[in-house]
């Protein structure tokens, strides 16, 4: 018996259609891409490694923006200045987190031809359904929160602009970069890409200039250390940085309709392609994480100022200790992941609401739902750089809620096929997930007990 689109649910089945046809489009800006990929995972390219791995590359340099987003700046720079070079080894052990997990998602994505967000809707009950998509709206909120404040302190630092109407800039800057989705994924991969370059070479220059002590470096890179409950919050706030949870669900929906192979050697191929494509942008956001910390703690640590407590305070006190142009780098590269993280966060939004409830809003809708928070937060005055810090430690506790589904589902040979994970592979995923938990419960603990 064939089955048939239950039409009384029209909007769902209009969002179907809207769908496929904005897949159709896309993949016919990206036909050369497309059809590459395809001559590779077939076999049949005489092209050279790195040529035949380029293709392949971009979903995760896309979900990698996140993890160099305003609220690692403001977590990163503050645990360097309270506690110098002493939580570099949760930067790392984040990262490695990060990498574990995004493959997962990426992997989820191409065996199913599905999102999380889609998934979760497909297996949990519906009041499950609407409760993980109200939690995750919420976080979706505290992402703009962090990324619209760090863009608009950006172009205050740069342009002297004041923080209102730069968010109001940022708001329609987003809207620019989006615009390049139509024209298919490839333009929208080029320029996130170049925005996490940018951000890189500002790290490069600012560790060039900072002279910090490697040795430290090294031993804070691997030894595991707290120093009261501070260091913990400070801990959290960077592992909610890092482990971003909108981008799980958004990498999931960036792999499912890519590059579209059913046939195993050619999926179990792809997917080595992707591990690829993750371990380079992660990489890359873990190292950029790494020097935020690090030039923190060898300048504001360093010169006994630990009390740096914002954005603005950072910007200022590197003019005098290192000169005009560390400022100034500093300012381009928040700018430039204000913006990018920004385009990122809206997308994932985009993900969550049409995955969970099959429901699609305007980008200028969500773009204008989701900034309201940030302009409120503006327009009382709150601290730009607290408000980012908290923000964060939000993510941290929306984490399990998207990497326990993650897990879950990534392990099941009917969902999953030939790409479903070895016993290590969820054992690791499923360590990853306590050690989560029991941050965020320790956190409680700490919050209500105050011990």
């Amino acid at each position: 018996m064939p089955k048939f689109v239950d039409l009384k649910d029209r909007r769902t089945f209009k969002i179907m259609a809207n769908s496929v046809e904005q897949k159709v489009t896309s993949h016919a800006h990206d036909s050369a891409t497309v059809v590459e990929a395809q001559r590779v995972l077939q076999g049949q390219s005489d092209k050279k490694w790195f040529a035949r791995l380029l293709p392949f590359i971009g979903p995760a340099f896309i979900a990698s923006i996140a993890y160099v987003d305003p609220g690692n700046f403001a977590t990163n720079i503050a645990a360097g200045a309270q506690f110098g070079y002493l939580l570099l080894w949760v930067i790392f052990a984040s990262n490695l987190m990060a990498m574990l997990i995004q493959s997962l998602s990426a992997k989820l994505g191409i065996a199913t031809g599905k999102n999380l967000a889609e998934i979760c809707r497909q297996e949990f009950p519906r009041p499950v359904v609407l409760g993980m998509w109200v939690l995750m709206e919420v976080m979706v909120i505290a992402t703009d929160v962090a990324e619209f404040l760090g863009a608009a302190v950006g172009m205050n630092l740069l342009f002297h602009i004041p923080l209102f109407p730069a968010a109001l800039i940022t708001a329609a800057a987003t809207f620019v970069i989006l615009s390049l989705e139509r024209r298919g994924f490839r333009h929208l991969e080029a320029v996130i890409t170049v925005f996490v370059g940018v951000i890189a070479l500002c790290y490069v220059i600012e560790i060039f200039l900072v002279n910090p002590n490697w040795a430290q470096v090294a031993y804070h890179s691997v030894v595991p250390h707290f120093d009261g409950a501070e260091s913990v919050l400070l801990a959290a706030g960077i592992l909610g940085a890092t482990v971003m949870p909108h981008v799980i669900f958004l990498h999931s929906a960036l792999t499912q309709g890519r590059i579209v192979t059913r046939e195993p050697q050619q999926m179990k191929r792809l997917y080595r392609f992707e591990l690829v494509d993750v371990v380079a942008a992660m990489g890359t956001a873990g190292l950029v994480n790494a020097a935020m910390l690090i030039m923190a703690a060898a300048t504001f640590y360093q010169a006994g100022l630990s009390q740096i407590a914002s954005l603005e305070e950072a910007y200022q006190t590197l003019t005098p200790l290192l000169g005009a142009a560390a400022s100034v780098v500093f300012a381009i590269s928040l700018l430039a992941s204000g913006l990018s993280s920004s385009t990122v966060g809206t997308m994932a939004g985009q993900v969550i609401m049409q995955g969970f409830l099959h429901r699609k809003i305007s980008v200028w809708l969500r773009r204008l739902l989701t900034i309201i928070p940030t302009l409120i937060i503006i327009a009382l005055g709150f601290d730009p750089t607290q408000t980012l810090i908290i923000s964060q430690v939000v993510l941290s506790f929306a984490l399990p809620f998207a990497v326990i589904p993650l897990i879950m589902f990534t392990r099941r040979r009917n969902l999953m096929g030939v790409l479903t994970n070895h016993r290590f592979t969820t054992l690791t995923a499923c360590v990853v997930a306590t050690l989560i938990i029991a941050l965020n419960m320790f956190l409680l603990y700490q919050t209500f007990f105050g011990v």
